[in-house]
C-alpha cells in the first residue's frame, strides 16, 4: 500500500485513520510537542549520533539511525538484534526522553494498547536517496504491544502499525 501521510490539504486538525484492528494513522496527532519533541531528539543526537549501520550481509543501510531507551535496535554481520549498549561508543544508548515516552503512550492507548510501556526507540534519518526496503518488524519480544512511527518533516509513503505526524 503507498498513501502519503501528508494530505496535501491544509487541515490543522488533528484525525484518526483507522487502517485495520489496531493500526491507524493518527494525523497531526503531536504537533502541539513539536517543539519539545525535536529539542529532545537533538540531545538523543548528540549522545548518541545517527550512523548507517550495515546488514548481517555487509550491506551499507543509506538510512541513518540512532537510538535511545533501555534497549536499541543495532544490525552488524553477526544479525539484526536489540541490544541495551550501542555498538559504536559501548555505553547504553541514550535515556528515552520524556517527551517521546509520553508521545508512544499516548498514541498506543488511541489504538487501543493501554498500559503501553516502550523500552526502545530507533531514530531513522532519511536524507534524499535514502530508502528502507519493505521488511517486517519481527525482532521484538512481545508481538502484542504495538510499534509507535512518528514522522516529522517530510512525507512518508507507508507505515505499519500505529503511525503519528506531529509536522508537515
Amino acid at each position: 500500500m503507498t498513501m502519503d501521510l501528508f494530505n496535501d490539504m491544509i487541515d490543522t486538525e488533528p484525525q484518526q485513520v483507522v487502517l485495520d484492528t489496531g493500526a491507524m494513522i493518527l494525523r497531526r496527532f503531536a504537533v502541539q510537542d513539536e517543539t519539545a519533541i525535536l529539542a529532545a531528539l537533538d540531545n538523543v543526537v548528540a549522545q548518541a549520533p545517527f550512523r548507517h549501520m550495515f546488514t548481517p550481509g555487509n550491506h551499507r543501510m543509506s538510512v541513518a539511525m540512532t537510538n535511545c531507551g533501555t534497549l536499541g535496535w543495532v544490525s552488524d554481520s553477526s544479525g539484526y538484534r536489540y541490544d541495551n549498549i550501542d555498538p559504536i561508543s559501548r555505553h547504553k544508548w541514550p535515556p528515552m526522553p520524556g517527551i517521546f515516552q509520553k508521545l508512544a503512550k499516548d498514541a498506543a492507548a488511541q489504538a487501543g494498547f493501554q498500559g503501553f510501556v516502550p523500552d526502545a526507540c530507533l531514530i531513522n534519518r532519511y536524507e534524499p536517496g535514502a530508502k528502507l526496503s519493505l521488511h517486517q518488524d519481527k525482532d521484538e519480544r512481545d508481538l502484542d504491544q504495538p510499534i509507535v512511527s512518528v514522522s516529522l518533516g517530510i512525507p512518508a509513503v507507508s507505515c505499519s502499525g500505529v503511525c503519528t505526524e506531529p509536522t508537515r
